[in-house]
């Protein structure tokens, strides 16, 4: 058996994960398609969350391997026939086996990210199939598939939060969309979406959305009950973001700071995340730089490598090279850990779950017991 890992050594193995993707030697759980972690496995490595790349062509040359290890969701991670950690592989969400009285699957209105509930709510996007549509996405393939319908109402959408935290341990609630022709770009349907989950269940949601032209409407989803909020650059390099994310492109760097500002200042420090996704081709200092910039302003930097989405405009693609994803994650864990934010400080979303990115191992490293902050000591380059 393996010594347990934990701190970078983890965050290393986690990081080489991601990028390499993992072979199994069994069925698993996984998502596919759609606007999250696509072709994506769920475990947890020394208890920590991790998604990875399983069934993608660039999966059969990694050198690490899944296996199932005597108990029923005991398994190990292995390279080259060497047991490097222990893995825990969920069972299939119990709320899965659910229907709404009008005969609606829950697993098609929301899926279990381990111990988070995450839900695309719109399915469509008023840039798919258009030349503004983002690269790197899937949003409209799981609805194409049948894996989902296009629009969840607020009342599955608590229905199923209430099944899945009572049968299955849910903790938070995460809500995307794709982006409506609206002003306020979605969000305003999400904070009626929270409003009756919060009713129900009580757990915190993040609610995810393009800005809004009205940032008032951030004022709006808060008294709704949206805990938290992301709004996604993807990349600080506006010559990436140009040709990855045309749209977003045209809000730009400085627009979405003019929204996490006011975000901010409506949701806390901390409380407003944004994805950074690594291997795009973007500059390496830009990144870096934006990344402190925005964490200065009270925003969580979620870096994760890209996860190429079979069938995306970016489906040929492979994740960037783990040493690149962990100079970034070297760079920006001690900046956040000096300037008071922390993974396990977020009430709601991906940034909380952590799991498709190893930035929260190496934030962990140098915690105390006490949850007190202490610098990560790392070799920061």
């Amino acid at each position: 058996m393996a010594d347990t890992l934990s701190g970078p050594a983890l965050g290393e193995l986690l990081a080489e994960l991601q990028s390499y993707g993992v072979r199994v030697e069994d069925t698993i759980q996984a998502r596919r398609g759609g606007a999250g972690p696509s072709d994506a496995g769920m475990i947890r490595v020394e208890g920590v969350p991790v998604t990875f790349p399983f069934t993608a062509d660039y999966v059969a040359d990694s050198p690490y391997v899944l296996q199932p290890e005597g108990d029923e969701g005991s398994w190990g991670v292995y390279r080259e026939g060497r047991r490097l950690a222990g893995a825990e592989v969920p069972p299939r969400p119990r709320f899965y086996d659910m229907t709404t009285a009008d005969g609606i699957p829950y697993w098609k209105i929301a899926l279990l990210h381990l111990d988070s509930l995450a839900s695309t709510v719109i399915q469509t996007c008023l840039y798919w199939g258009k030349d503004d549509q983002c690269r790197f996405c899937g949003i409209e393939l799981s609805l194409e598939a049948g894996r989902t319908i296009p629009v969840k109402k607020p009342e599955h959408l608590a229905e199923v939060a209430v099944a899945a935290k009572e049968l299955d341990g849910a903790v938070d609630v995460t809500l995307t969309s794709g982006t409506t022709g609206g002003a306020d770009k979605g969000a305003r349907y999400l904070g009626k979406c929270a409003r009756a989950i919060k009713a129900a269940s009580g757990l915190p949601v993040q609610a995810q959305f393009e800005p809004p032209d009205d940032l008032s409407v951030l004022e709006e989803i808060k008294e709704q009950g949206v805990d938290s909020v992301g709004m996604h650059l993807e990349s600080f390099d506006p010559g990436v973001l140009a040709y990855v994310a045309p749209a977003k492109a045209r809000t730009g760097v400085a627009g979405y700071f003019r929204a996490w500002q006011r975000a901010v200042e409506i949701f806390g420090r901390g409380q407003v995340s944004t994805y950074v996704i690594l291997g795009m081709g973007e500059d390496l200092q830009m990144t870096i730089d934006g990344c402190k910039r925005a964490i200065d302003a009270g925003v969580y930097p979620f870096v994760v490598p890209l996860r190429p989405v079979p069938g995306s405009l970016m489906g040929d693609k492979v994740p960037p090279p783990a040493e690149y994803v962990e100079s970034l994650y070297r760079e920006v864990a001690p900046y956040l850990a000096v300037n008071g934010l922390a993974s396990w400080e977020v009430h709601a979303g991906c940034a909380r779950c952590g799991a498709c990115s190893a930035l929260a191992a190496y934030e962990r490293h140098g915690e105390p017991p006490s949850g007190g902050r202490q610098l990560p000591i790392l070799n920061v380059r």
